[in-house]
């Protein structure tokens, strides 16, 4: 299996109550089917993994990988404070038919480099899935040095890295590993479009839930390395990356996916947008609305 282009880290809708919404969950799946997105992640961090319980975890991801029936890959969310743990969810995981396991960092313990090493390959060592790397210190706690990933991309079991620290020196070392066998992706909606015009094989978005085509064309045009074509677009995607950045994902997309009738809010801690960003959600949807309009032609053409 090999990941490129537009990815999806999806979020979950919820009903009024605060209750899994699966209708909205199908709807959400069938517009990145449409929109051209071109593999999905369930329960992730934009996918408030860390608010479900076990059995509706279990149910989102049987859900999609049913409702996908092989046409994209599909991964699940996992990477817990415990490595054996994570072992355990990764077998739950494949055994609900999941295509790879996104494996975020251990959050919160911060181990060091060594103890990233040897999580990483008791993982990969135990073989339920594949196994894609993720990195995003502002989570976690920690950060997965890319001298360290280089030890870890050897491994047959691991086939890339979403990578979501901005700094584009972080993601020069990176595609330096990059392989047929290793992918790198980039996991920062704001910088994307440079990282796959630098190299790297794709994007895991957050803004994809919402404008999945507009984010498809994105990444055909930066992967096809049509560098003016596709700064022009991410420009005027760029209204749309600051929107989703005031306040922590995944409050502001799923402002967006409610505006578009796909759930209705968030789980406790997390609270729905504030009133104060009323203006700019408004904003960011009919850009929104416009983006996929144009993309979807495009895609049809």
């Amino acid at each position: 299996m090999r990941l490129t282009g537009s990815i999806t880290a999806l979020a979950t809708p919820f009903t009024a109550s605060a209750e899994l919404d699966l209708d909205a969950w199908r709807t959400l799946l069938a517009k990145q089917l449409e929109g051209g997105t071109q593999a999905v992640v369930v329960a992730g961090s934009t996918g408030e993994a860390a608010a479900l319980f076990d059995a509706e975890y279990d149910t989102l991801l049987r859900s999609a990988v049913e409702f996908v029936a092989g046409r994209i890959p599909v991964l699940a969310g996992t990477g817990l404070s415990n490595t054996a743990k994570t072992i355990e969810l990764n077998r739950r995981v494949a055994a609900l038919g999941a295509d790879a396991a996104l494996v975020v960092a251990p959050p919160y313990v911060r181990p060091t480099q060594a103890g990233l090493l040897a999580h990483y390959r008791a993982i990969a060592d135990d073989g339920a899935l594949p196994v894609v790397l993720y990195n995003v210190p502002g989570r976690t706690g920690c950060d997965l040095l890319p001298a360290t990933v280089a030890e870890l991309a050897a491994h047959p079991r691991i086939v890339g890295i979403k990578e979501a620290v901005s700094d584009p020196q972080r993601m020069h070392e990176l595609l330096a590993l990059k392989s047929d066998a290793f992918a790198v992706l980039s996991g920062d909606d704001p910088t994307a479009c440079r990282a796959m015009l630098a190299g790297a094989d794709g994007i895991v978005s957050v803004g994809s839930n919402a404008m999945p085509a507009a984010f498809r064309r994105l990444a055909d045009l930066a992967r096809a390395g049509k560098r003016g074509d596709a700064e022009a677009w991410d420009a005027r995607l760029r209204p749309a990356y600051d929107f989703l950045g005031v306040e922590p994902n995944p409050i502001p997309v799923k402002a967006l996916l409610a505006a578009q009738g796909i759930g209705h809010g968030l789980r406790l801690p997390l609270q729905t947008l504030s009133p104060a960003h009323a203006d700019a959600a408004r904003q960011a949807s009919a850009l929104a609305a416009e983006l996929e309009h144009l993309s979807r032609a495009n895609l049809a053409a």
